[in-house]
């Protein structure tokens, strides 16, 4: 896959440094992952969930969220948040499902 953009995510690491090696981690197997679907995703993350073109992972047992919009055709994946629990409660992230 490739993951637009490692700026970008490091820019969101800055803000969320908690989980800074889990994302490291996600980058990691997200760059040589082959996902076409959430059935690929959950292989190596059980837990992600798809709604409507944004995928949602689960980081520190659920107190943060990385929100990432897929493109499986383009084999594209667009980093555009990592949120706390509470930031993703608001669900101002729906945003970017248009």
């Amino acid at each position: 896959m490739n993951v637009v953009s490692k700026r970008g995510l490091n820019h969101h690491i800055s803000k969320a440094l908690a989980c800074r090696k889990e994302l490291e981690i996600w980058y990691r197997i997200a760059k040589q992952a082959n996902w076409r679907s959430l059935a690929d995703v959950r292989v190596d993350y059980r837990t992600a969930d798809l709604v409507g073109r944004l995928l949602i992972f689960n980081l520190l047992h659920n107190k943060y969220r990385l929100i990432v919009r897929e493109n499986f055709q383009g084999q594209s994946l667009f980093v555009k948040a990592v949120l706390t629990h509470d930031e993703y409660d608001r669900k101002e992230w729906m945003r970017w499902n248009k």
